[in-house]
């Protein structure tokens, strides 16, 4: 996802139409394939997964949808919704009885609000289709690199030292390269050992086949000094490919007891220098949008591959190129030029994007545990284009967050249990859409739960369904106004997500609670 929180999103230029004209395409016309005068009560979601495999070629799969936790929500005259459950068709799910006008459809814990009669719930994969995935496991991994770049230490978050990553276009995989107990020591140049790991991050390891021309890249990341930061002078430092090796195909199935074996020359890679004028300010100067009493927290600027292209945007997550966190609360105006090392073919893309996240200045405490609600900023294009001008937000925050008509900035106990959020548009930029994430604070652990909704950009208000709050519980909101120019949430939400370029601003609330 991107994972960014996987979250990520990118959008399709032009306005969405929502009609009850019956005359419409889809909409029940004589050429949809229903009588005159009738209309279409019927509702198609497809799912189809569309790999985009190293030679150029996108083979679509179609996904089966049966038993999975999909229904529709059809809002009713009492403020509650009827629900409708679906029947398998092939390469999809059929809704029957769906009458003209607008519902949510829910895939677990998304709510999409739409009008349309076909529904796309698929996503694009990198490399090719016919390619196995087993469960997700740790696998081992016995490595013997030498010429690397002189090995760098951990020591804080804005100066992370070397890490290595296991990527590749032939087949969809991306994983950190990590070592038990033994990784190499300060000044290391070459290493050979068994005590290493992968992990894979999004999709598990798929089986690897020689015959089918399956490669692995192995990047180092090393850190490079940038002078100072801008508004409080500290140092600034970004983690940059430096060294790659790619391995000849080979076979390999990730079963968890088997080595996986990497090793061979480490090689610099063709190199890329690009400048930049990152107006921090353009982003704090909306701090109190984001939450009156926010805080101002990381600014990052990451670069990374678009695998196999950009035809279709950002497909796919290969990790970064090049990585830079700035001291929390940077601001000002940070001009530099920076260098990266590029190992992939000339035919994938490079993308850059920038963020700012806010969180609350002071913590909310859930049976004894701290966690601070926040949100983010994000910039994202294809890297020529993001540095073409200065790096500023493309749109503002949603304003006037508020639950049940009260200001939704002061904590408080809410009183319904299906209460309307509702919010004023941002002062910068024309949302395409909104996002309104329902955050649920963990009694037990960290693990947030997280329910989002998500409406067309004229909306400015949300009723929330029955049984979405859990009683006697600790919740924040995130609200995003997204001006991704086209993204299409009410048709095809994740493959119009990943068009560039993209823009996100988000506001967030004080922690409410439900009795």
């Amino acid at each position: 996802m991107n994972p960014q929180e996987v979250v990520q999103a990118d959008p399709r230029e032009g306005t969405a139409v929502f009609t009850d004209d019956p005359l419409l395409p889809g909409c029940g016309d004589a050429d949809g394939g229903t009588d005159a005068g009738t209309l279409d009560t019927s509702v198609l979601v497809t799912a189809d997964s569309r790999f985009h495999a190293s030679n150029g070629t996108v083979t679509v799969v179609p996904t089966s949808l049966a038993g999975q936790d999909l229904e529709l929500l059809i809002p009713n005259p009492n403020g509650g919704f009827d629900r409708r459950t679906g029947t398998p068709v092939t390469g999809g799910m059929r809704f029957d009885n769906v009458p003209q006008g607008e519902y949510f459809l829910r895939t677990s814990r998304s709510y999409f609000l739409t009008r349309e009669r076909h529904f796309d719930l698929g996503v694009n994969r990198v490399g090719r289709a016919d390619a196995v995935h087993p469960p997700a496991v740790e696998l081992p991994t016995q490595v013997n690199f030498s010429q690397l770049t002189p090995w760098q230490p951990y020591t804080s978050l804005y100066n992370p030292g070397s890490s290595l990553q296991v990527t590749s276009g032939d087949v969809d995989v991306f994983a950190y390269l990590s070592f038990y107990s033994s990784e190499p020591p300060e000044g290391t140049t070459s290493y050979s050992t068994t005590d290493g790991y992968v992990q894979s991050i999004g999709y598990p390891m798929p089986v690897l086949s020689a015959a089918k021309g399956d490669r692995l890249y192995v990047n180092q990341l090393s850190v490079t000094s940038a002078g100072t930061t801008p508004s409080s002078g500290a140092p600034l430092t970004y983690a940059a490919v430096s060294k790659s090796l790619r391995m000849p195909a080979f076979d390999y199935t990730p079963d968890g007891a088997s080595f996986l074996s990497l090793s061979g020359l480490m090689l610099q890679p063709p190199q890329t220098s690009f400048s930049l004028e990152w107006r921090l300010a353009e982003f704090t100067r909306w701090r109190t949008d984001a939450n009156p009493s926010a805080s101002s927290n990381y600014p990052i600027l990451t670069v990374v591959p678009a695998a196999n292209g950009l035809q279709d945007g950002w497909v796919g997550y290969q990790g970064e190129l090049l990585e830079m966190y700035l001291p929390r609360g940077e601001d000002g105006v940070l001009t530099r030029r920076l260098t990266f090392g590029n190992p992939y073919p000339s035919t994938w893309g490079v993308v850059g994007n920038a963020s700012y996240s806010f969180r609350a200045s002071s913590p909310v405490v859930v049976n004894g545990r701290s966690f601070y609600p926040s949100s983010t900023f994000y910039v994202t294009d294809r890297l020529d284009r993001l540095v073409a001008g200065p790096i500023q937000p493309d749109i503002s925050p949603p304003r006037e967050l508020r639950i049940d008509g009260v200001d939704a900035y002061v904590s408080r106990q809410v009183g319904t249990s299906q209460p309307v959020v509702s919010w004023r548009p941002p002062v910068l930029g024309t949302p395409r859409a909104y996002a309104v994430t329902l955050v649920l604070l963990p009694t037990d652990g960290f693990l947030t739960v997280q329910t989002r909704f998500t409406v067309p950009g004229d909306r400015t208000q949300l009723r929330l369904p029955p049984d979405v709050l859990v009683p006697g519980s600790t919740y924040y909101l995130r609200v995003a106004a997204d001006g991704s120019p086209h993204y299409e949430p009410w048709r095809a939400p994740y493959v119009t997500a990943e068009l560039l370029p993209s823009a996100r601003a988000e506001t967030f609330s004080a922690a409410f609670t439900t009795p």
